[in-house]
This record gives C-alpha cells, structure tokens and sequence, in this order.
C-alpha cells in the first residue's frame, strides 16, 4: 500500500492505496464522487477527464500514486465555477446533451477550452474535443453551446480570465510532495517549472530527468558500415529518411534545427525544436539529445537516442538504438508501451527502407516534411495484432 496525500475539490485527502489504483477507482469507489464517468478505461473516450492542478486529465490512466500533492477537481468541485456554471446552462439551452454519460468530461475539457482558447472558432472547438467522444449528438449542440459561452467570454461576462494549464506530463505525475507543501500554489509554481524545462529554449535532452517513454529497437541495412556511418554524419540525408522529419535551418556543427509533425485523425502536431549531435569514429556510435514542442497543442518532448553500427557481413549493417523520452501535454495521455513500441518499431522499418534506398541512389520513396500519420500506424499496429491473436486462437484448437 502507498500513503498518498492529495487536495480533493478544496479538501486535503490522505488515502493508501495499492500502487496499480487508477485515480478514477479512488474517486468513485472510495470518495463517492461518481460524476467522474468511467468507459473505455485506455484513455480514449474522454469520459473521465478531470482536472490535475487545474490541467485536463485522463484519471483512468492516471495512477493515483503519481499524483501525490496534487490539486484534484472533478465536477463536482466546479459546483460553483462562472465559467462551469454558463456552459452548464449553454448545455442545457442549446441541446448538447442526450444520454449525458460523456458530459461530466466534456463539461471539463469545454472548460479548458473557454480558459486557454477566447478567440476559437468552430473547427478548432471541434479538434479540441477531438478526445472526448459523445455517441448521441454529433457534437452540433456541444460546439454550439462551447461557441456560446466564448462569445459571452469575449464579451467580458467573466472579467479577467486565465488558463491554469502548466504541469509535467503526464499530467498528475510529480516527485511525492511532503504533507506541509500540499497548498495549491506551491504545487503548481513546481510543477510549472519542470514543465517548462521541458520544452525550455535553452535546454536540450532529458537533462537528468526520467523518461516515460524507454525503447530499444535495431534494424538491418544491405551496406557496408563504413557507408552507413558516413551516412548518419549527413544530417540533411538522415533527416529526409525518417519519417515526418524535416530541418528548418542548415546544421551548425553539431546543432540541428528542424520539426516533427505528426497527424492523429483530425490533429496534426509540429514539434519544433533542436538537438544536439555527438558521434564516436572509433565505436560507429552516436549520441543524439533534443527538446521540442508543439505550440498549438501544448504537448512537449525531451528525449535522447543513442546508436550503434556493427558490421554483420561485407555488405551489412545492424544498427542499434536506444530511444528515450519524456513527453508531455495531451499527446502523453495517449500513451500505452506495447502500442507505443510497436509505432516506433513501425516508422524505424521505414527509416531503415528510405536508408537503403537513399544509399542506392533512388529518390526517397516518402515525400520529405510530409506530416507521420500516426493514425495510419496506430490501426496497422492493431490489425497485426488481431491477426496473431486469432492466428494463435486458432492454433490452440488444433492441438
């Protein structure tokens, strides 16, 4: 059991709880605050969005160990919020709700919405809401009514206004907090500053960090080492193979520029950023450390790669890598390992395709700078597995 120590809807919680307990468990089984709606239980639905030191949160895939001296509020605790209070009503008038069991969470993320985003018009509500899913409406009465309430805000119906987004991702998760610095804003300002070191202009990598994100992964390349190794120390030619990738200045000695961009159904996402680049002659290894960000979206990364070349016959090569990041904003709330690895183990057999071919002279067989459809990937990755599960399925009745 762990003691952890949180501030519920204003009052101060201490609960033990098992290391695996999922926020929304505590708060519906053992706190009886039921407006907080479970269903997918994997992040996606929308359904259980709360707030975590005032920033969306997905508390079905939060475990409530990470989240010692957090700020929690669910709908519950927003009884008395103007903003909640008006879109509640715009709700209600404007027909945004049938059976009502996504609207405790799109109640929530609707107000991030009207917090962070005054001037936003329908589309960009609708990417919004893109990770809340509401199987009766069509979204035409929530959209509506979230437009409302804007207009209201724009109007000056809730004075001055600011978004209380800010910490590390994923959200809720912190170093554990000491029962006398459980006070709101402390909690906040700490976690705002490790969050802002994330995507800070004058960082680049991990910085001693822990990642969330931790992948080991090698391919195979038909070229002699002395060949490929030649080929990673050309940044413009290894950018142009990986997928997604593009620079956005000329390197500077071992300093490179460039963005990410990566398209998840209706959201698209430009990390830009910068790495660092070392190369040793003697091993035919690298070591890559970077930071980037996606202002639109608010989701950050920090990471490092290392890579190792080993000559496996006269014409082959095994390259090695070892990937690790720290990702946060609304990106880290969808990740899951085994989904996560099998995505990157995805777009490094392409990379290691586009390699061959750039080293055999061809044209790139994917288009530079075209945005990584992850959403592609995602349900590959999801088809492979169906197979093998019915593949396996099927083999057992045989025996």
């Amino acid at each position: 059991m762990s003691e952890v120590n949180l501030t519920i809807n204003g009052r101060e919680a201490h609960v033990n709880v098992e290391p695996r307990t999922h926020l929304a468990d505590l708060l519906r089984e053992h706190l009886n605050l039921t407006a907080t709606h479970l269903r997918c239980e994997q992040g996606a639905c929308g359904a259980c969005t709360i707030l975590i030191d005032g920033q969306p949160a997905r508390s079905c895939i939060t475990y409530v160990a990470m989240c010692d001296g957090a700020a929690v509020q669910t709908l519950e605790g927003l009884e008395n919020d103007a903003v909640m209070a008006a879109l509640r009503r715009a709700f209600s008038e404007e027909h945004g709700l049938q059976c009502g069991y996504c609207t405790p969470g799109m109640l929530v993320t609707a107000r991030d919405i009207v917090l962070r985003i005054p001037d936003a018009d329908q589309k960009r509500i609708r990417t919004e809401l893109s990770g809340n899913l509401c199987r009766c409406t069509g979204y035409v009465g929530i959209v509506r009514a979230i437009s409302r309430v804007l207009r209201e805000r724009r109007a000056g119906a809730f004075g001055s206004l600011t978004s209380e987004r800010g910490p590390l991702g994923p959200v809720g998760m912190r170093s554990a907090q000491s029962t006398n610095a459980r006070a709101a804003a402390p909690v906040q300002t700490a976690a705002r500053a490790q969050d802002a070191a994330v995507g800070e202009a004058g960082a680049v990598g991990l910085g001693g960090r822990k990642p969330n994100v931790e992948i080991r992964d090698s391919f195979a390349v038909s070229r002699p080492r002395d060949e490929v190794w030649s080929f990673f120390a050309d940044f413009a030619r290894v950018v142009n193979c990986l997928p997604g990738a593009s620079l956005t200045k000329p390197p500077a000695g071992e300093t490179v520029e460039g963005k990410m961009s990566i398209k998840l159904g209706p959201i698209t996402a430009n990390f830009a950023g910068r790495a660092r680049v070392s190369r040793d002659d003697s091993r035919h290894s690298g070591h890559i450390v970077g930071t980037g960000s996606d202002r639109l979206g608010g989701s950050r990364a920090a990471g490092e790669v290392e890579y190792a070349l080993e000559a496996t016959g006269p014409h082959e090569t095994q390259v090695t890598l070892t990937i690790r990041a720290l990702l946060s904003g609304t990106l880290a709330q969808f990740g899951r390992s085994g989904i996560v690895e099998d995505l990157v183990a995805r777009i490094t057999e392409t990379f290691a395709r586009n390699i061959e071919t750039n080293l055999s002279g061809a044209a790139n067989p994917s288009r530079p700078g075209r945005p990584l459809d992850a959403g592609s990937l995602f349900w590959a990755v999801l088809k492979a597995r169906a197979r093998k599960i019915l593949a396996k399925f099927f083999t057992n009745l045989q025996i």
